[in-house]
């Protein structure tokens, strides 16, 4: 049995659940989500809670289980309190800037980078080299933060980049650590 998969998912008083078939809609606070489960699992909600089971022990099956357990839970924290990740840019001269609602990344190209995020994302600037992305969908604000973390990801000699908050670099050495 899936150890993720088996964990009923509690549910705030503030959300609102409807489960169509293999179509599950979460509505709360921040917003409105709807997923299509796969076909292997079923979904049951009792009490205040969501609980998912698969139909068989096929192998297709056990890889979706903890799969729709995971996209479920993550629906449910997203409307009711939203997902935030924080990017960090390092670099002389390197910096971000709000445009309207485009982001322009100054990161020692000879152009600007403009980035215009996704509908139900929030992007913010703070100290110029600080990036708040933020929304209730788990996997836009990853790929959003990862878009940009690609754009320059930071290198290993002097560490300049756009990295996770938090993220450790390993620094190498370079020419002179050789001898």
């Amino acid at each position: 049995m899936s150890r993720i998969g088996k964990l009923p998912i509690p549910v705030p008083d503030k959300v609102e659940i409807t489960i169509d078939d293999q179509v599950i809609k979460v509505k709360g606070p921040k917003g409105e989500l709807e997923q299509t489960i796969p076909n292997f699992v079923t979904i049951t909600q009792e009490e205040g809670q969501i609980l998912v089971n698969r139909v068989n022990d096929s192998r297709k099956a056990r890889e979706r289980h903890g799969l729709a357990r995971t996209l479920i839970a993550n629906m449910v924290h997203g409307v009711s309190q939203g997902f935030e990740q924080r990017l960090q840019i390092q670099g002389v001269g390197y910096r971000a800037q709000m445009q309207g609602r485009n982001l322009i990344l100054n990161v020692g190209y000879s152009h600007p980078v403009e980035i215009t995020p996704p509908e139900g994302l929030q992007v913010a600037v703070e100290k110029n080299t600080e990036i708040i992305i933020s929304g209730i969908n788990k996997e836009l604000v990853g790929n959003l933060t990862a878009k940009i973390r690609a754009i320059r990801p930071p290198e290993p000699y002097k560490g300049k980049g756009i990295r996770y908050l938090g993220e450790q670099v390993r620094q190498k050495a370079g020419k002179a650590g050789k001898k």
